[in-house]
């Protein structure tokens, strides 16, 4: 299988909140690096597998859409759009994806997102610009 299409059934498995199906995506050392101030990154299978539930449970009706992949050898780019649902408050983030795909299996997953767009959908911060 080529990079493009490991991605492809990875954000697929995480959008049907199919916790095994993402896990045979990974490497067994896989890395997932959030760079959000709000992201919490992992190393390896086991430890991604023991998160994963807690962070699915987290936001309801979880769906990555997305909106460009750009993919050359086993490097992938993937400009999402996800929604769910945050304690009762609706989210739309958008976010990029950067995957490095080595035998087929993901290797890396670099999330880079935005956490102010989410704690400004969850409530926790005022909307309205300052100023």
């Amino acid at each position: 299988m080529d990079a493009r299409t490991t991605v492809e059934q990875y954000l697929t498995a995480l959008s049907a909140g199919d916790v095994e199906a993402v896990i045979r995506l990974v490497a067994d050392d896989f890395h997932n690096e959030h760079t959000s101030t709000l992201g919490s990154s992992s190393t390896g299978r086991d430890t991604y597998r023991q998160r994963l539930p807690g962070f699915l449970s987290q936001f309801a009706a979880l769906q990555y859409e997305v909106i460009d992949i750009i993919a050359e050898a086993d490097r992938v780019a993937a400009r999402y759009r996800l929604t769910a649902n945050f304690d009762g408050h609706p989210l739309d983030i958008p976010g990029v994806m950067l995957f490095e795909v080595s035998d087929g299996l993901i290797a890396r997953r670099t999330d880079v997102w935005d956490s102010l767009t989410f704690l400004r959908q969850t409530g926790a911060v005022d909307e309205r610009p300052a100023g």
